[in-house]
């Protein structure tokens, strides 16, 4: 039983094991510092054109090619995701992971976000 306690706690500590970091618009904007990171917007074209954040390339998590999309990225770099509000962008962060990239996403998503906005 000690061990299970144990083992449910370290689960729960790391993000129930989810594979990413999931972090606040501060240690986001951070991560954007690296010249590496590729940013990904999973909202739709519609939401995108409406405002992102500077050199977000637009994937939409909800189209039909969004894992064809996915191919062009680099696994080698690492990926920044973000969407609205932080359901989509968990979503296609696990997919990413599944994928074999490194993967922060913004808890909370655009709506959290400090930093410019391009249009």
């Amino acid at each position: 039983m000690k061990k299970m306690i144990i083992l449910l706690t370290a689960l729960f500590a790391t993000g129930c094991g989810n594979g990413y970091d999931s972090v606040d618009a501060q240690e986001f904007a951070e991560t954007l510092k690296n010249p590496d990171v590729q940013i990904i917007d999973t909202r739709t074209p519609h939401e995108f054109s409406e405002g992102h954040i500077p050199g977000a390339v637009n994937i939409d998590l909800g189209a039909e090619d969004f894992f064809r999309q996915m191919d062009g990225l680099d696994k080698d770099k690492p990926i920044a995701v973000y969407c609205r509000g932080g359901r989509r962008s968990k979503i296609a962060a696990e997919r990413f992971v599944r994928e074999g990239f490194k993967v922060t996403e913004l808890d909370g998503g655009i709506i959290t976000w400090e930093g410019e906005i391009e249009k």
